[in-house]
């Protein structure tokens, strides 16, 4: 495919903000050469930051399996949808406190850093995202707080999740279930809510017209990214289809079969 905005160079960009599932791995399967494509984007100078609203593994988890794929990556590189939600509670709540967390490490651990605690006793938040340990008891838990008045925030609302076997549930899929028992829809803290792009632009030093957001959701990776006026490149190698992908509006600048192809329209530039 084209890119209908010529306008991007590799010059206006500075860095990539990627997404992960979907546009560098499905599972435990890499998406091409991972090793050749971030050989090619040092060649071209930029710098990266990975935010993806997956948040079941913490960030040193995330280091890890980065490298395992031969890509060498710092921890301040790393931004989930944990880190969003532990952004807005902080601004709730300086001090920290207990929380009902519907979820996995990735988010028990963030909250843990940022001084809020797994509890069931005068709870400040429910926090609910992937889990898959999640059992009709934590989901009888939540549904109680919530409908005692306890806010209800949701890392993240994608209901699907890629898999080398297909898409299966994701985040949204319990998000949905909490809400059909509560009648209260989640406060949502990571994409498309563009606080994980805002982290990412200020840790690399640069204005959102300076990155490159790649994903494979348009209404979460592409249109969080638009909010704040990043360059968008939406690749089909996660759950969107080519007719998806050219039936979103506002259109992404850039839509390609793969990551690979994204960063090889820049290395020919």
């Amino acid at each position: 495919m084209e890119m209908p905005d010529t306008t991007i160079t590799r010059q206006s960009i500075q860095a990539l903000i990627l997404d992960m599932d979907g546009v560098l791995w499905r599972g435990s399967e890499p998406i091409g050469d991972l090793r050749s494509i971030f050989d090619k984007i040092s060649q071209l100078g930029w710098k990266v930051i990975f935010a993806t609203n997956n948040a079941t593994r913490t960030i040193q988890q995330y280091v890890d399996v980065l490298v395992s794929f031969g890509i060498q990556a710092q921890p301040w590189q790393i931004i989930n949808s944990a880190i969003a939600v532990t952004h807005f509670l902080c601004q709730q709540h300086p001090h920290g406190g207990p929380v009902y967390i519907v979820g996995e490490q990735g988010v028990i651990e963030a909250c843990d850093q940022a001084g809020f605690y797994q509890s069931e006793n005068n709870v400040i938040a429910v926090i609910a995202g992937m889990d898959r340990q999640v059992t009709y008891e934590k989901l009888k838990i939540a549904t109680i707080l919530i409908r005692s008045g306890v806010p209800f925030i949701g890392t993240n609302p994608d209901v699907t999740f890629p898999t080398p076997y297909g898409l299966v549930p994701g985040a949204g899929s319990i998000l949905a279930a909490i809400t059909a028992a509560t009648g209260v829809d989640p406060i949502i803290a990571g994409k498309p809510e563009p606080t994980m792009y805002q982290i990412a632009v200020n840790r690399l030093k640069i204005t959102p017209e300076s990155a490159l957001v790649v994903g494979d959701r348009p209404e979460t990776d592409i249109a969080g990214a638009q909010q704040i006026g990043c360059h968008t490149a939406l690749v089909l190698s996660g759950v969107t289809d080519a007719k998806q992908a050219t039936s979103w509006q506002p259109a992404p600048d850039i839509i390609e079969a793969d990551l690979a192809s994204v960063i090889d329209h820049f290395i020919s530039d």
